[in-house]
């Protein structure tokens, strides 16, 4: 497991990299059937991103990774289709205690005895494209991809040529019955495919008398890649010409469940003629558990199939009605992932990339190696400490490690012990030559250049219009660096002075009347923008979309958050003058780093008024302070208020008896446990607390409540007993 960051600084740097390369990951791997890293690498990076959001819970990116399930469709030839049932992914588990601990937490959560089995189910996880079908009185009437988990692909007429699915079920069928699992092509067909285009670019070539080049032969990566672009065709005969094969794994909307156990439904599914896992079997005990994930390990290489771990399921259908779902996963289920293999290439680069807060990241350029049947080429090295930790220099032969348990990383370094120099990390940004330095207390180099520096502008200005923050069409990378090229972008306002260049605009090429208008509507129409939204898109550095949320909800309006922000600052600045001057200044004349420390800390102790809000800590009031203490960042703030009017902030909430209220569950829970408790209020538009506070607006008590109700009586807030919340739950259905 890697160190988890001292600092929450940072932790949000890392978890933002993370968003931001997951982001990147999902969209080549489920949209474009193209992934660079292998599956082993893209589970370290989500288990990474896991570990920080489990130890700095308020840094929680509204646009983490733990929060979505495959890629929204962009640009695809096949039309829309949204689930009934949406369509979720899984948690992982990489260790036998892993595994334990999952189990652990299902007892807690359905307040099990220890001797009360927990029967799963256990089945091999197919490395494949899920699809959902739907059936009809027993007939397939559409067939869905997963897309997002809530819009996939309809992929009815691709379908109709995959001899695993039936047109018709066998025998009797529920209404409603959609059926889940996934499409995939089996080892020997994905070879005898890749040999085929071979065969017909060799065969072309010949025709145009022209010389072969097997590199432009566009082959694919693996059999998973290969199942996906062969599905995801417009023209259905491709699909009928890719041997394609479908294994069920579970189901969606169902007008009837045909069991109580998922092993029961899951043998009506191959009863009615779709087949299912050979490797399906229920478990008894955690050890039982352990044992078939070793049987199908074991197995694995003689499989027809790839895998790529082995998925289980609590059996009882009432007990995962219990547990229900958290932001992306069900709850009741979890895949133990195989690890993967360890490679050794050599680094021939190390390339500077800098982001949009300054920090430069180095890149290393790989000789392309062959990992679990990706090519890989470049690695992450994070900051200057870890180049130094590694010892690594171009042309250091290296070992990469594809396990599950760290970020993909370079592990080892089998040259470094070679009189060579040490790779001399830039002190001055590559981009726009500022100086490059790292703050107190942080590992990462930053470039000082601000706004002045290309890479963080325009970097700033795409995510300013990016689909968290502003999401004004038309304005994507290239169009912003073209733009920002001419000089016509320099700050966000000048987004909303682009009307006044429309003739220029309309000059470039690729631009005809049509096209400028549609982008000068799309910014019209964010004149009156949401204020989270425009303070999130201005890339403060600990501010995402939750932070920002979170302090419009407090503060309603983004002039009151600036006033709270500069009150706080001038606080801040006040303190440290009054430290130096009663412990007295260092022989130099400037501040010691031990009264720097205290300032900032009784400047953070006075930030009460902000540092209240729930999530919100230290590190956010430090940065906002920062961003508004600078005075090129409220001459942007200024000019862009200048142009913008974004209305006070209103907080939406659900319909229900208990929606935007505080609950605070406190007792013994006799039907149900504290967390499957605190879900609910979740579900139904709640804010479950673990205090009673004056901002409490509601208490659940069980037997033994004490010193909460107490404090009830004196605060006067309502109190119930579980059988009233259990009305207000099944009130709101």
């Amino acid at each position: 497991m890697s160190a988890v960051p001292e600092s929450e600084a940072e932790a949000a740097n890392e978890l933002m990299r993370l968003a931001k390369q997951i982001a990147r990951h999902d969209e080549l791997y489920h949209a474009k059937d193209s992934p660079e890293i292998t599956d082993a690498e893209y589970d370290a990076l989500l288990r990474r991103n896991g570990e920080l959001e489990a130890a700095f819970p308020d840094l929680i990116r509204e646009d983490s990774p733990s929060r979505k399930v495959g890629h929204a469709i962009a640009a695809s030839p096949l039309s829309k289709i949204a689930h009934e049932v949406r369509m979720f992914s899984l948690d992982n588990a990489f260790t036998d205690e892993e595994v334990g601990d999952f189990v652990g937490r299902l007892r807690r959560f359905l307040s099990l005895g220890e001797d009360e089995p927990v029967e799963m189910t256990g089945e091999d996880k197919i490395d494949g494209l899920s699809c959902s079908l739907r059936y009809e009185a027993g007939k397939l009437v559409r067939a869905a991809t997963r897309g997002d988990g809530q819009v996939g692909e309809d992929v009815t007429a691709n379908v109709a040529f995959i001899d695993d699915i039936p047109q018709q079920l066998d025998g009797e069928v529920p209404d409603i019955f959609e059926i889940r699992g996934e499409v995939y092509m089996d080892k020997q067909a994905f070879a005898d495919l890749n040999q085929r285009l071979m065969d017909e670019g060799r065969a072309e070539a010949e025709a145009k008398e022209t010389a072969f080049d097997p590199d432009k032969v566009r082959q694919f990566a693996n059999p998973r890649n290969a199942a996906a672009g062969s599905l995801r065709q417009k023209d259905a005969s491709v699909t009928a010409s890719r041997p394609l094969r479908f294994l069920a794994h579970g189901w969606g909307a169902a007008s009837e469940v045909p069991g109580d156990t998922q092993l029961g439904v899951m043998q009506q599914i191959l009863d009615w003629g779709v087949p299912v896992s050979p490797a399906l079997y229920r478990c008894v005990t955690l050890d039982e558990m352990l044992e078939h994930y070793r049987s199908i390990a074991e197995a694995r290489p003689n499989l027809p199939y790839e895998i790529d771990g082995v998925v289980y399921k609590v059996d009882r259908l009432d007990w995962q009605q219990r547990l229900g779902f958290v932001a992306k996963a069900p709850r009741w289920a979890v895949a133990r992932k195989f690890p993967a293999e360890r490679s050794e290439t050599m680094l021939e680069a190390i390339d500077i990339q800098v982001g949009r807060t300054g920090k430069l990241t180095p890149v290393g350029r790989l000789r392309p190696v062959l990992v679990g049947g990706v090519t890989v080429t470049n690695v992450t090295l994070h900051n200057r400490d870890e180049i130094a930790r590694l010892g690594v220099r171009v042309g250091d032969r290296v070992v990469l490690q594809r396990a599950g348990d760290v970020i993909p990383q370079i592990v080892e370094n089998l040259t470094r012990d070679e009189d060579r120099p040490a790779y001399d990390f830039p002190d001055h940004c590559p981009e726009c030559k500022s100086e490059a330095v790292a703050e107190e207390g942080e590992v990462d180099v930053r470039c000082t250049g601000g706004l002045i520096c290309p890479a963080q502008r325009t970097e700033r200005l795409q995510h300013f219009v990016s689909r968290g923050a502003l999401d004004i069409e038309g304005l994507g990378e290239k169009t912003i660096g073209d733009f920002f090229s001419r000089g016509w972008l320099e700050s966000p306002a000048d987004i909303f002075r682009l009307h006044q260049r429309r003739e220029e605009i309309l000059a470039l090429d690729g631009w005809q009347d049509k096209s400028v208008d549609n982008l000068l509507a799309a910014v019209g129409k964010c004149r009156q923008p949401d204020a989270a939204r425009l303070l999130f898109g201005l890339g403060i550095r600990h501010v995402g979309t939750v932070t920002a949320r979170d302090l419009m909800k407090h503060f309603t309006t983004l002039r009151a958050l600036r006033v709270a922000v500069e009150s706080i600052a001038n606080q801040r600045d006040a303190d440290e003058k009054r430290i130096c001057a009663e412990i007295g200044e260092s022989a130099d004349g400037e501040e010691t780093e031990a009264q720097r420390k205290l300032a900032r800390k009784l400047a953070n102790e006075r930030a009460a008024v902000i540092t209240q809000i729930d999530g919100i800590g230290g590190a956010v009031v430090e940065a906002l302070g920062d961003f508004f203490h600078e005075p090129h960042n409220a001459k942007v703030w200024d000019d862009l208020l200048g142009e913008v009017s974004p209305p006070d902030y209103i907080v939406e909430t659900q319909d229900s008896e208990v929606a935007g209220k505080t609950v605070v569950f406190t007792g013994k829970l006799e039907t149900m446990s504290r967390d499957e408790a605190k879900a609910q209020a979740e579900r139904l538009g709640a804010k479950p607390a673990g205090s009673v506070s004056a901002k409490t607006d509601l208490i659940v008590a069980g037997p033994g409540a004490g010193s909460k109700l107490k404090k009830a009586a004196e605060l006067g807030i309502e109190v119930i007993d579980e059988a009233d919340w259990a009305e207000i739950v099944a009130a709101a259905g």
